[in-house]
């Protein structure tokens, strides 16, 4: 099983030179609190207000492959056919600790063939693009055509 021990976390260096260019204090990195606001902004920020728009995470692939690392961009073993192909889903903000801190993205295929799915992730493209978020942990889900398979990605932006 995966465990992702990741959380929004942020830090600020605070240096001061004297007009002549001396180091007045020694430098000085301190962990920041990370606001409710923020935590909700990323969560927002996620998602694409419609798919084909930029900046924002709203596809989801599945695939046969297994084991990519966190270094990944893309499934082991995408499947493009049978009716998984990557599609754009729908996106919600819902809350976990503060308002709307958390992203949602949702898509049901409508399988056309016979499939194992080992793996799934998440993108911000149709084909290619960034991946934001991978899973080869759950167990194999064996479909075939006339299965309907629903994929529900939720993303947590909450202080850990």
């Amino acid at each position: 099983m995966i465990k992702d021990k990741t959380g929004i976390k942020g830090s600020v260096r605070i240096r001061v030179w004297d007009k002549f260019g001396n180091k007045k204090y020694p430098d000085e990195l301190v962990p920041n609190q990370v606001q409710n606001a923020g935590m909700a902004l990323c969560a927002d920020r996620i998602l694409k207000d419609a798919p084909g728009s930029e900046d924002g995470v709203d596809y989801i692939a599945v695939g046969t492959g297994s084991g990519q690392n966190a270094a990944a961009t893309t499934l082991a073993t995408e499947v493009a056919a049978s009716g998984l192909s990557r599609a754009a889903g729908t996106g919600t903000r819902t809350t976990t600790t503060v308002a709307n801190d958390t992203a949602q993205l949702v898509v049901t295929f409508t399988v056309s063939g016979t499939v194992a799915v080992t793996e799934a992730g998440i993108f911000n493209a149709s084909s290619a693009g960034d991946m934001l978020c991978y899973d080869s942990s759950f167990s194999t889900k064996n479909v075939e055509s006339g299965d309907t398979l629903e994929i529900t990605w939720t993303v947590v932006f909450a202080a850990a």
